[in-house]
């Protein structure tokens, strides 16, 4: 059922890189912001293994669904605490969109140079693939995603605290969200929210190098 074939070996490289630059982007927001703790903890770099959990990756090769090892901030260190873990919270997903439109002009200039081969093709495809749905799905306003923090710091104290206790139902969140995805229900708001998102950012990338 979970073939070893071509299109994951040619996936690795997009997966990878949209983990890296997505903790890298939260690691480097929240120096920015003031709070020195990803860099104490080695995650101010590019390096893949600073990011990576081996299991995290395995089950979002072969299930669509997986994590990274979570950059840990401490918003107190923070200049302004609510603003700053809102800025943290976009960087993830904004620098992926940022990491599909440069595979995407990347695309454009090899193949106007007309040495595209269709492993190149195939990689870069996969990029920007995976980044767009790596930052549609982490914007999802599920704890601990970072839609959810963002909706914690844009709430009321009291409900804030109340909505951050859903994080200790997140797993199997998630599992009922993978295992009823084909679903009439949830294979629904599939496609009529979150594939039309992704869609839609595919369709500006697209445009976008196309100017």
């Amino acid at each position: 059922m979970f073939g070893f074939g071509p299109e994951m070996i040619f996936g690795i490289p997009g997966l990878i890189i949209a983990l890296t630059v997505h903790e890298y982007a939260h690691a480097r927001a929240a120096v920015y912001c003031g709070d020195f703790t990803p860099r104490l903890q080695g995650r101010l770099t590019l390096n893949p293994i600073a990011h990576i959990d081996p299991w995290g990756l395995i089950t979002l090769f072969f299930f669509r669904f997986g994590w990274a090892r979570p950059v840990m901030i401490n918003p107190r260190n923070f200049k302004k605490p609510r603003r700053d873990d809102i800025l943290v919270s976009l960087a993830g997903p904004a620098s992926n969109i940022i990491s599909a439109v440069l595979a995407a002009i990347l695309w454009v200039f090899i193949y106007k140079l007309g040495y595209m081969q269709h492993w190149v093709n195939q990689v870069l495809w996969m990029i920007i693939i995976y980044n767009v749905n790596f930052a549609v799905f982490n914007m999802l306003p599920i704890p601990p995603l970072d839609g959810s923090r963002i909706v914690m710091n844009i709430l009321p104290y009291n409900m804030a605290r109340q909505y951050a206790q859903i994080e200790r139902y997140s797993l199997f969140i998630f599992l009922i969200f993978i295992m009823a995805a084909n679903t009439p229900i949830l294979g629904s708001f599939l496609n009529i929210f979150i594939i039309p998102i992704i869609d839609f950012i595919r369709l500006f990338i697209a445009i976008l190098v196309s100017i």
